[in-house]
């Protein structure tokens, strides 16, 4: 089958079946629009294994063609300027943007439109949640989505779908619009791994293969971090170790995060005030057509005074320096861990709890989340996926997604 014929057949799949997900925004001329750049890309060799693979994008990033919305009433106009760079650098590798996907308004917890594709009733998780539900619903192989407290994992492990976030910075944030620039991360969503691999490798800076090596040694963050988790996702976690047990892996138990409590807050304390100067030169003129949800939190961020800020800002960067260490002395190489604290919750106007991505994304590392099954939520409801979290050392983005074949074939196969 041809690309051109490929991609119809995505635009066609799009308006026949995302009425009822809304993962996409609505873009009229979409057809028009995707075949012009599969002819333009009919000029380029197919040099690269994205070439001609349809590409979901989060209404964050700004894409040359279309508007940026970023979920929100605000006037467009405000929201323009160049092109992201991941996007730029996914299409010089030959992905063709199939369209923009929903986010929650300004990729916060204000939820938009889109369902989970495995039980409609309930949330697909946020901020990046078209992103996530058109991955898995197979409207995209691909898709972009930011991470700034749990905005790739969490929905990817309610979606049942490979969500990665990189190390904090290795990827360009250039053309997204900000949420929190201490911890905003352009990460992915994807199909399989292969595709994973191949879309860092055109997205991430100085991006090298690595042979897989040996199997990891994964770290279990025992203590207060887990008990966050709910009843259904600490016995998946257990049975995800005895499996991961079962196929040769080591496992490790290690006394860690014992300081939940606090990592939450200056997440939180870091997240408002810097959502809140983002927003300064907006907020003032346009707070009547902001979401109350996003409002209240612009206005809450503007309270906190600057030495709260700093302490926690410095809090962020102390620990930044010590996970490492900490990985170093239990001689573990990957922790490992519920993607979230349960499957999705039941309704639409909540996005869930992020707080099993909080420690990963403020330390900067490389996260992953990959489909580890299924849990219902209360006895006789439906079957949800759940994913398993891999956190790596900063920097380790390659080992990671490469001992992530074992790890996953682990989950699926254990014989």
């Amino acid at each position: 089958m041809s690309i051109a014929t490929e991609l119809a057949d995505v635009v066609d799949r799009i308006a026949r079946t995302d009425g009822d997900l809304h993962a996409f925004l609505d873009e009229p001329g979409r057809a028009d629009r995707v075949r012009a750049e599969v002819e333009a890309l009919a000029a380029h060799e197919p040099g690269s294994p994205l070439h001609g693979v349809p590409l979901g994008v989060k209404d964050v990033f700004r894409v040359d063609g279309l508007p940026t919305r970023a979920g929100s009433a605000v006037p467009a106009d405000l929201l323009a300027g160049p092109e992201a760079t991941a996007v730029t650098r996914l299409r010089a590798a030959g992905t063709v943007v199939a369209g923009k996907t929903v986010t929650t308004e300004f990729a916060f917890f204000a939820p938009g439109p889109t369902r989970n594709p495995h039980h409609p009733e309930h949330t697909p998780g946020g901020s990046s949640s078209g992103s996530a539900a058109a991955v898995a619903a197979g409207l995209v192989p691909l898709a972009l989505g930011t991470q700034t407290v749990g905005s790739v994992v969490r929905p990817a492990a309610y979606c049942g779908c490979i969500g990665f976030k990189p190390t904090y910075g290795r990827v360009p944030c250039d053309g997204v619009i900000p949420n929190a620039p201490t911890f905003d991360t352009v990460g992915l969503f994807a199909a399989d791994l292969a595709l994973a691999v191949a879309a860092c490798a055109a997205l991430a800076d100085g991006w090298s293969t690595r042979p897989a090596g040996d199997l990891p040694v994964l770290g279990v963050p025992s203590g207060p971090y887990l008990d966050q988790a709910d009843v259904g996702a600490c016995g998946a976690f257990a049975a995800q170790i005895a499996a991961l047990r079962a196929a040769g892996h080591q496992v490790r138990e290690v006394a860690a995060l014992g300081d939940i409590a606090e990592v939450n807050r200056r997440q939180t304390v870091v997240n408002l005030v810097e959502l809140a100067r983002t927003h300064e030169p907006w907020f003032d003129r346009h707070a009547d057509v902001y979401r109350p949800q996003t409002a209240a939190a612009v206005r809450e961020g503007r309270t906190i005074d600057e030495a709260t800020y700093t302490a926690a800002l410095d809090g962020v960067h102390a620990f930044r320096r010590t996970l490492p260490d900490l990985m170093d002395d239990a001689g573990i190489d990957v922790w490992i861990c519920p993607s979230a604290t349960g499957p999705a919750p039941r309704g639409l106007d909540s996005t869930g709890s992020p707080l099993m991505s909080v420690p990963w994304t403020q330390a900067g590392v490389p996260a992953l989340s990959l489909p580890a099954g299924t849990v219902a939520r209360e006895p006789g409801g439906p079957a949800l996926p759940v994913g398993l979290q891999c956190a790596g050392r900063p920097g380790a983005d390659e080992q990671v997604l490469t001992w992530a074949a074992a790890i996953s074939k682990a989950l699926h196969d254990p014989t």
